[in-house]
């Protein structure tokens, strides 16, 4: 979700103006993939590179986490999503982490569309998280597969992407779900976070669509199929 400073600057207002109308566009975006039928969305919300920014910006962008988390979780209940956060949330504060605790908890049954936040995470973190944990577990194991790797993940409970969507411009992964985006169909856009409206994400949508899956195989081969 790229470019919410630009936005804000370009109308010459403060940063963190963008980042909450960066908030605006996520709850709409939600909306959207929910009559779309999408059943499952990540949004790479704040990266372990992002402490890196100017400690007013970093705090605003706590606050707007804290509000998001009070404001939407009631609202994400009702329309069955279910909630995930997912990195290394060691180093946000308690309050943070209680309402993340509890979003999840108290949306864990829900079906109807899988939302996760991806916050303080980073694809190589959680691939050497993974590889930790599972040594932690297999004290004794010399190698490990993908197979047995897999579920020590941070979305283990998930697919893996079909569509990764870029807006800003940037046309990079920038560290995010570097494991699970392995075969995943990239799509870039110069279209700024919070301009992205339903239109923006259906012409994504029907690029996906266009395009010919073949997960190493040859054309000959999907058409035996």
């Amino acid at each position: 979700m790229d470019g919410n400073g630009r936005w804000a600057k370009k109308r010459l207002l403060p940063r963190v103006a963008g980042h909450a109308q960066g908030f605006e566009r996520v709850r709409n975006i939600i909306e959207i993939c929910l009559d779309r039928s999408i059943e499952y969305v990540t949004l790479f919300a704040f990266s372990s590179e992002n402490w890196r920014r100017p400690q007013e910006e970093v705090s605003r962008l706590m606050g707007l986490f804290v509000m998001a988390l009070e404001s939407e979780v009631s609202r994400m209940h009702r329309n069955g999503v279910c909630l995930h956060v997912v990195g290394d949330l060691s180093r946000f504060d308690e309050r943070l982490r209680d309402l993340i605790a509890e979003g999840e908890q108290r949306t864990r049954n829900n079906q109807r569309l899988t939302l996760t936040i991806c916050a303080n995470y980073g694809g190589r973190w959680d691939i050497l998280n993974a590889v930790n944990n599972w040594r932690r577990d297999n004290p004794a194991a010399v190698e490990v597969d993908e197979q047995a790797l897999a579920p020590y993940l941070s979305m283990s409970y998930a697919p893996e992407p079909d569509l990764f969507i870029r807006t800003g411009g940037e046309q990079r992964i920038s560290n995010f779900l570097l494991w699970q985006l392995a075969y995943a169909e990239l799509y870039f856009t110069d279209t700024l976070w919070p301009d992205f409206d339903a239109e923006k994400l259906d012409l994504a949508i029907a690029s996906f669509r266009k395009r010919e899956r073949r997960f190493g195989r040859t054309s000959e081969q999907l058409l035996e199929r």
